[in-house]
């Protein structure tokens, strides 16, 4: 199942540009073995400075292109291919990559311990136990927060109040604006952005969930005709296997 926000960033982006492509499906401890086989580079560095390889990466098979890191996948497919629908408009691209710091910025850690013990219970059994090692080690044990707890509720509360900030940010002008770019321009990829933090909400915690209930409900339901946008787009190709 695809869950994870960074990769949904991509995935939206390939699905809204309308450019085919294939999935393959990687397991938490083949990423960096994957990574340095087909020449990816790390998109992150840990705290003690060594190299981190995440995903999204892709291949393009058109130019032999392999890139990692959701953003430079946008600036790479709206170069590349500039006869499709653009993610970032060239006038945006500096408060772009601000925006994804900014978005970041209004959350507290609590969330994370939320979200994490909901990714647990959609991980295939490849992923469990890498998951379960590196996550315990920065956010404790993501179980011990219970559905119905006062810890819970009080961590939800402040996820909430991030979101609501965002929504503030999208009424400054006084306008009923549903995309940060204006309702004219479409989405770009700071909606994306904020599509894909929530699509992780939607798929981990469950689309009858409580949580994705809530997130929908929020805002006088901004949020719920904001993602009915991307409906359309939140199509997964069957994919293949990872064969190292």
């Amino acid at each position: 199942m695809a869950w994870s926000p960074n990769t949904w960033k991509t995935r939206f982006s390939l699905n809204i540009k309308g450019l085919p492509y294939k999935t393959v499906w990687v397991e938490y401890p083949d990423i960096e073995p994957l990574c340095k086989t087909i020449g990816a580079t790390a998109a992150e560095k840990r705290r003690d400075g060594t190299p981190l390889y995440t995903l999204p990466v892709i291949h393009d098979p058109n130019t032999s292109a392999v890139l990692s890191d959701s953003a430079a996948i946008a600036q790479y497919l709206d170069k590349t291919y500039p006869d499709t629908p653009t993610l970032i408009p060239p006038h945006l691209d500096a408060l772009t990559a601000a925006f994804e710091d900014a978005f970041w910025s209004v959350f507290e850690p609590g969330y994370g311990y939320i979200i994490c013990a909901a990714m647990y219970d959609v991980l295939r059994e490849g992923s469990r136990p890498f998951f379960r090692q590196t996550r315990d080690k920065v956010l404790g044990k993501p179980g011990e927060i219970e559905p119905g707890s006062e810890k819970r509720a009080q961590h939800w509360e402040k996820n909430r109040v991030g979101i609501h900030n965002i929504a503030k940010w999208l009424e400054m002008d006084g306008k009923d604006k549903l995309f940060f770019a204006g309702n004219d321009a479409g989405i770009t990829y700071a909606d994306i952005t904020v599509a894909g933090f929530f699509m992780w909400f939607k798929k981990c915690c469950g689309e009858d969930s409580q949580e994705w209930a809530d997130i929908r409900a929020w805002d006088g339901g901004r949020w719920k005709r904001f993602m009915e946008a991307f409906e359309s787009f939140e199509v997964v190709d069957v994919g293949e296997e990872l064969a190292l």
